[in-house]
């Protein structure tokens, strides 16, 4: 979980709401990213999202079976829906999202019978950490200044780090 808070400070810094993954097989990193849309102008470019493509181009696979997944923020339907085709085996997330989370809030993706694949779902580590870096940059969005949180890591999405889940 830490390789994602990584991730999600350097969106932060780079203008992007602060969400970060790493997808980890066998207790080793194998991708990480950050949110991106706005500088992808792209609106599917979550974190999770360009987590999974990295982590399928990685392993030259669409699948990622056995494979978990840490993000920082309850993911939303789309990248539920991503999840679920990835075959993803565990989904760790921190903050929990009432507004736009689809995993234990919203449409509850993983509980729905059109859902092919359901991952062992883990909710709320290092959920006050989470909350407060994305309090943190909407608050400094209403006051027009900087972000202020920050930035160790950029997203690199280098594979090979160790995490320990």
């Amino acid at each position: 979980m830490a390789v994602a808070f990584d991730e999600a400070r350097a969106a932060a810094a780079r203008g992007e709401v602060p969400v970060g993954a790493a997808i980890v097989r066998d207790g080793r990193v194998i991708a990480t990213d950050g949110n991106r849309p706005r500088e992808l102008n792209d609106p599917s470019a979550h974190a999770e999202m360009l987590a999974i493509r990295r982590a399928c181009e990685a392993l030259q696979d669409e699948r990622l079976t056995g494979c978990d997944l840490y993000v920082t923020l309850e993911p939303c339907t789309m990248c539920a829906a991503a999840i679920s085709f990835a075959r993803i085996r565990r989904v760790y997330f921190a903050a929990y999202d009432p507004k736009g989370g689809a995993v234990e809030n919203g449409v509850r993706f993983f509980q729905q019978p059109t859902c092919h694949h359901a991952p062992e779902v883990y909710g709320g580590i290092r959920e006050s950490e989470a909350a407060q870096l994305l309090k943190a940059f909407f608050a400094d969005k209403r006051d027009g200044t900087a972000p202020s949180v920050s930035s160790p890591a950029g997203g690199s999405g280098a594979a090979g780090e160790e995490e320990d889940p």
